[in-house]
This record gives C-alpha cells, sequence and structure tokens, in this order.
C-alpha cells in the first residue's frame, strides 16, 4: 500500500508540473535531457530512447542509485528500447517487439533486464512477472569520469555490435547479435530469378562473407559488363579475383579501374585501386 501511494504521489506531482509548465507557456531546458538513437541492425533496427542525468558532483552506484535495487537505466519515464528483428542478447534469445530497458546495479554484477511494462514513469511500477529477458554483466570501471549518462552502440558489424551503458565511472558492455545469412541468401536466389538480377550486390556479399567466389566472379564480370566505366564494380571485380589468387588478372583489372577513376576524376577509387594494384603485384 505504501508502494502505490508513493508511486500515485510522484505520478500526480509529475503531472501537475507538466500541466502548470504548459498553462505558462514555459519553455526551459529539462535537468536531464532526452536522447533518441536508432541504429540499424542485420536487416533491422533498433531504437533506444531515454533521459540523460548528470553526476553533478554526486556519488552515482552504490548511493544515489542503490545496489540491489530496479533502476530505470536513466532519468524521468523509464528507457525503451525497440527491436524489429529478433536478436541475441548474449547467448539469449529476444524477439522483436517494445521493451522497457531496467538495470540492478551491483558491485561486483549486474542484472540488465527486458521487461514487457514499455512505458511508465521510472521504475515504480516495475513487474519482475512482466520480464521477458534478464543478463547478468560484469561492470567495467572507467578512468575517466563520464558527467552525462551516455547509451549507445559501439563496435558495429553487419551481424553484432556492442551496446554500451557508461555512467560516472562504470560501463556496462551488452553483446548482441543476429543471423541474417539464411535469410539473405534466399533472397539473393529469389533475386537472380527476376528480370532485373542484382549481381553486383550478390557478389558483394558473396565476396564480403566468403561464399563461392566462383559464382561471385561470375555476378561481378556480368556487372562490369553492363557498366564497363565504373570504378567500384572494377574494384570489386579485382578484388574478387586477388581472393582467388589470380593476381594476374587482379592487376589487369586494378589497371583498368585506376585509368576510369584518373579520368573521372576520382581520389577515393584512385587511392582504392592504386591500394589493390599494389597488392596484387606482391
Amino acid at each position: 500500500m505504501r508502494t502505490m501511494f508513493k508511486t500515485m504521489l510522484v505520478l500526480a506531482i509529475a503531472a501537475t508540473l507538466t500541466t502548470d509548465l504548459q498553462a505558462q507557456g514555459l519553455k526551459m531546458p529539462q535537468p536531464s535531457s532526452s536522447q533518441t538513437i536508432t541504429q540499424e541492425f542485420g536487416l533491422g533496427k533498433i531504437t533506444l530512447s531515454y533521459s540523460r542525468p548528470n553526476v553533478k558532483g554526486r556519488k552515482i552506484f552504490g548511493e544515489l542509485e542503490p545496489y540491489g535495487s530496479v533502476w530505470r537505466t536513466g532519468a524521468n519515464s523509464a528507457t525503451v528500447i525497440t527491436f524489429t528483428e529478433s536478436v541475441k542478447i548474449g547467448d539469449k534469445e529476444l524477439t522483436a517487439g517494445d521493451y522497457g530497458l531496467f538495470t540492478i546495479p551491483g558491485k561486483e554484477e549486474w542484472t540488465v533486464i527486458f521487461n514487457k511494462g514499455a512505458k511508465q514513469w521510472g521504475a515504480y511500477e516495475y513487474k519482475a512477472s512482466d520480464d521477458v529477458l534478464r543478463i547478468k554483466v560484469k561492470p567495467v570501471k572507467l578512468k575517466d569520469k563520464v558527467e552525462t549518462f551516455t547509451i549507445q552502440f559501439t563496435n558495429v558489424f553487419p551481424t553484432s555490435a556492442q551496446l554500451q551503458l557508461m555512467w560516472e565511472n562504470t560501463a556496462l558492455n551488452l553483446d548482441l547479435t543476429t543471423e541474417v545469412d539464411a535469410t539473405v541468401m534466399a533472397s539473393i536466389d529469389e533475386a537472380m530469378k527476376g528480370e532485373k538480377k542484382p549481381y553486383f550486390q550478390a557478389a558483394q556479399y558473396y565476396y564480403a562473407n566468403d561464399k563461392d567466389l566462383n559464382k561471385a566472379l561470375e555476378w561481378a564480370t556480368t556487372a562490369d559488363a553492363g557498366n564497363t566505366k565504373a570504378p567500384w564494380i572494377k574494384l570489386l571485380k579485382g578484388r574478387i579475383q586477388l581472393k582467388k589468387g589470380d593476381k594476374a588478372a587482379a592487376v589487369k583489372t586494378a589497371t583498368e579501374g585506376l585509368q576510369i577513376a584518373t579520368e573521372i576524376k576520382n581520389p577515393e577509387y584512385i587511392r582504392l585501386h592504386t591500394a589493390l594494384l599494389n597488392e596484387a603485384k606482391k
């Protein structure tokens, strides 16, 4: 009963303050600024909305945010994270959807929680029964203080990334992975049955993901024949040839690509073809 009363009181105060400010037409900077970030990941996107409190000379973890208590992972409303596709957090599967991102700070270990209660003020209405996923994470001690609470995506690759939380002298890193290969391969197979075949894009994927290089070269060659003045196609074709071990062919293709890049005065592809040429001549 006491907890419910406290929750209602906090919500009432917040609503009253917001209404008063709106009625008076006042615009003020928020003590904890809000931020929404969107990260493309795999074949989908991850969107995260949260408020960013400052340290302001306070001791944060273990005092302002007690160890062992559920934290909204920010300020004001609970932090919300949205996945448009299923991902793995660590080694655990998380389906697409909207989640409240809660944490339980600990001196030696934190618990990161993805909860169905995505829309709520703070953690006052948090229910453990609505937890979808819990992950244990070891905190990292930071040498330099982070004044403003920060959540960001780092080490982002096509199928892996890290969700990083940083505040005061503490950081957390959550490993995210997603499986896209089967979907992409099926998509390529289907697209190759169509009238407009994506030769260049398919060859790119095969080259970057160590697929059948003979097929990749066949597609790159077809793309090259359809657009002989495209240095980016020459570059991919030459890289595939080099990866296959055919240095002579790679030298020829890189030389052609360098000539085209020079004619159109494109410094980026001049540099890239020169690098490919030097590698092929080793």
